[in-house]
């Protein structure tokens, strides 16, 4: 399919929120805030922050790429740390910052975009992704893949 791998998952993600925001002003009548919603916001957003950092984190160690356009050219299979409880923490991460945004616009058709970044992530992202992952590592990633959850 031609969109697999051809949006970097942080454009997808900004595309995601402008989404978020245009829904948010377009149907104000649904907004729904709730005291000390900026600091559960803020908290939601550094909580995808600090996963997604120690997805990066873990990638440098083992000294593999992080670009992930280009999945064929990764040299280590990581399976520790945060890759041990997610496969995809950076994409988790930027979910997570996705829901921080839904809660500040507190609008519940903001919502309905989350569901959406993880079909989009899933189909035209990990799914290549994990091809090739199995063409690289075969056997030691899907015994990984059937060990660790996709998302969490």
């Amino acid at each position: 399919m031609t969109l697999e791998l051809k949006i970097p998952p942080v454009a997808v993600a900004l595309i995601t929120a402008v989404g978020m925001w245009c829904a948010a002003r377009a149907v104000p009548g649904i907004d729904v805030s709730f005291p000390g919603r900026e600091v559960v916001s803020g908290l939601v957003a550094a909580s995808g922050g600090v996963i997604a950092v120690a997805g990066v984190v873990a990638f440098g160690r083992a000294g593999t790429t992080v670009n992930p356009m280009k999945p064929g050219s990764s040299s280590a299979l990581v399976q520790s740390g945060i890759y041990s409880v997610t496969r995809n923490p950076m994409y988790l991460g930027l979910l997570l910052v996705l829901l921080a945004w839904a809660i500040y616009l507190a609008n519940v058709l903001t919502l309905l975009f989350l569901p959406g970044f993880v079909w989009y992530m899933n189909r035209y992202q990990i799914e290549p992704e994990e091809r090739a992952l199995t063409s690289l590592f075969g056997p030691e990633f899907t015994a990984y893949a059937a060990r660790v959850r996709r998302w969490l």
